[in-house]
């Protein structure tokens, strides 16, 4: 399967990383392995994650309070989001 990063989603892990790497020189790197820990999980078995909203499904980072949502179209995914695990939902939902 492909992964594409929509550049929402993206601009959402830069800002995460900008956040957290300017708490300590370093995590934010951290996060970055976490992110792509997560969607190398989600592109070995896309389907083990739950649905959480129609077809978008949402898969919880290690260590880090946030969530990267995605859906399957065909044999894509297409990331949508990164968001905080506290952000409105709603907030995400529009992008799906």
């Amino acid at each position: 399967m492909n992964l594409t990063l929509r550049l929402a989603a993206a601009a959402d892990i830069e800002e995460a990383y900008r956040w957290y790497e300017e708490r300590r020189v370093g995590l934010g790197q951290e996060y970055l392995q976490s992110v792509e820990a997560t969607l190398a999980l989600v592109m070995e078995n896309p389907r083990a994650f739950p649905v959480v909203h129609r077809d978008t499904r949402r898969a919880l980072l290690r260590r880090f309070p946030y969530v990267v949502f995605y859906r399957l179209l065909g044999e894509e995914i297409i990331v949508v989001a990164c968001f905080h695990a506290k952000r409105d939902p709603t907030q995400w939902r529009a992008r799906t």
